[in-house]
Order: C-alpha cells, then structure tokens, then sequence
C-alpha cells in the first residue's frame, strides 16, 4: 500500500509515528508523510522519514491510505481516509462531530466504537473498527525506558515520587490561570518532584509565569520537550484540567487530579479549589475508588496496551480495500469542500 501519514500537528508526530514503525517492520509498505508547515515548523523525523509539506505531492503520490490524527482530511485526495483520532477526551463537543471527511473510523477501545457505531447507523457512509490507539504502541515498546531518569530526578532532589502538571492550552478550559500558588505550597509541603510539561499552543504569558516559578522553587522543573508521554510514563500522578491527556494516563493505572474539568464522568479526583490539592493528592493515593475507576476506564476506553495497534491498522485498511477498492475522491457538499479547501488549498489535477 501507499500510505500518507497526515501530520497537521506536532502532537500527531507521536500518534502516527507508531505506523510508521510498524510499516519498516513489515517491509511491504511505502509512506509519505505530510507535514503542515504553518503548524510545525520543525518536523523532527525530517531525517527519517519520507514527507513533503505539499499538498500536490500528496495528490500526486495518490495514496491508496491516508491515516489522520485530525478532524478535516482533503476530499479530493485520494486513497482510504481513515480517522484515528488525537486522544481520548470525548467530553470535548468536536470529539463526536461528524463531518464526513473519512471512511473508516478506528476506534480505541468499546466506549468509542459504540458511539461510532451508532453514529455510522444515522450516517451510512462509514464504516468503524476498533483497533487501539497507535501511541499506546510506542508506551508499550518504552514502559520501563525511561526508569532510569526518574530515578536520577528522585535522587537529585531527594524526593520519593514525580508529579506531573500537564494542562490544557484552551483558555476556556485550562487550569493554569489559578495554579501558581497552589504549586508553590504543594511543593514546599510535599516529597515530590514537580514537573510542568505545557503544550505547545499555551500562551506565553503562562509559559513565562510557571518558568518563573520553576527557577524559584528547587523541586520544580520546567520541561521543554514536545513529548508528554514520556514524562507520563516517568511520573506517579498527574495533575490536569480538561484534557485527553488525562485520559492517557489514567490508561497507564496511575492516579489523576483535576481543577474543574468539564466531563460528565470522572474518573478521578476532581477539584473546585487549587487549595485542595494536597489533599486530592493523598486521596488519589490511598482511596481505592480511584483505583476501580481507573480500572473501568482501562477496560472500556482503550484495552489494548499489547504493542500491536499499528499492526492492527495496516490490516484494517487492507481489509476495507479488499472490499470497497481505493477511493478516488470523498464525495462531499459544498460546503465541506469548501472547508477543505480553505484550509489546505487546492490542487492541480
């Protein structure tokens, strides 16, 4: 197969780079990635990997896959348009829009196949199959990788645990405008190692303010790495907002805390008060509540921490070529047409 692995963001570099890995190992599949140069502008796989950041050489490498992390894939490329999704915060009011830009769903675990499900039997014109989430590939190959670093970041600061602050950009949502303070007590008060890992949308001043107290506080350490999930897979509790990050985690057995997250669910402990959180964190520690709902999301959002998402993929999309052929175009109204061409541009047939 020729497959586009369609990279609009910099978070999708992580998701889609599993494939990528799955397709070397197989050795009977090509690639090319796309890479939008207004969104990234250091592609860091630039030296490993086949990709353009044009959309004409997409169309004219006429993929017979494209896998997307994203919501809008161009409906004049060609090729299976196969929708994997950039998390698991379903809570989020674009998670469940459907926009008619994809084929096949695959989905990570029963909760979201059975909503897409439903949603194919309104729509008619796609198909789901739930395969896992590809990152869980690359927890799976690196659980115990980074094991080591932790242990130097507890002896460094004479600490016994890692807490993890990774909030959401939105400004609507995020939690960053009320934590400053908060951290300052927690880790003056706690043994803990801090670690504030922001994504790479927050706004500056955010960036500024939690730097500054960082180089303050001697426990606390600002993280300036694209990759969160390695400091998930490093860390014993996390602290968020709304964001599907706290999902991942959860996904990894280990307890989560919030400031005032949205979801309906929750399947943590969550927070009205930045003052509450030594006290969430020792509850989150020691409640075996936590624990069950940690268990229930585990078994239902995403159950396949089995290194074999990506291999899973690949035969999915063979699987819906067997039957359905590859897709010249995805036919669409007009106004999705013109979505998709306003944000990406047209192409030259």
């Amino acid at each position: 197969m020729r497959i586009c692995l369609f990279c609009e963001h910099k978070y999708a570099v992580s998701i889609l780079e599993p494939i990528q890995v799955e397709v070397n190992r197989q050795g009977v599949d090509e690639t090319l990635w796309f890479v939008d140069a207004r969104n990234i502008s250091d592609f860091p796989l630039k030296d490993k990997v086949s990709y353009t950041n044009s959309i004409q050489e997409v169309y004219d490498y006429s993929p017979e896959v494209i896998f997307c992390p994203g919501n809008i894939i161009p409906y004049y490329l060609p090729g299976v348009k196969i929708e994997i999704f950039h998390g698991y915060a379903s809570e989020k009011k674009d998670h469940w829009v459907i926009r008619r830009y994809i084929d096949t769903y695959f989905t990570q675990g029963p909760y979201f196949t059975q909503g897409f499900e439903r949603l194919a039997k309104k729509y008619k014109d796609f198909e789901v199959l739930e395969t896992g989430w590809p990152r869980q590939d690359w927890i799976f190959a690196n659980l115990h990788t980074f094991d080591s670093e932790k242990e130097e970041y507890l002896k460094k600061y004479k600490k016994s645990k890692i807490v993890l602050y990774a909030p959401t950009f939105s400004p609507s949502l995020t939690s960053l405008p009320y934590m400053t303070d908060a951290f300052r007590t927690f880790a003056e008060k706690e043994d803990v190692v801090i670690l504030f890992k922001f994504h790479p949308l927050t706004a500056q001043k955010y960036i500024d303010a939690y730097k500054q107290l960082a180089e303050e506080v001697e426990n606390i350490v600002w993280i300036d790495d694209f990759n969160v999930t390695k400091y998930m897979l490093m860390s014993d509790v996390m602290i968020s907002d709304t964001s599907s990050t706290i999902y991942e985690f959860l996904l990894l057995d280990k307890p989560v805390i919030t400031l005032r997250a949205v979801a309906k669910q929750k399947y943590w402990r969550n927070m009205e008060q930045p003052e509450e959180l030594s006290t969430a964190y020792h509850d989150v520690l020691n409640d075996d509540r936590y624990t069950d709902l940690r268990r229930w999301v585990i078994d239902n959002y995403d159950p396949y921490l089995d290194g074999n998402v990506a291999k899973r993929m690949l035969e999915g999309a063979r699987d819906y070529i067997k039957r359905h052929g590859v897709p010249k175009y995805r036919k669409l109204n007009i106004w999705r047409k013109y979505t998709s061409i306003k944000t990406f541009g047209r192409i030259k047939k």
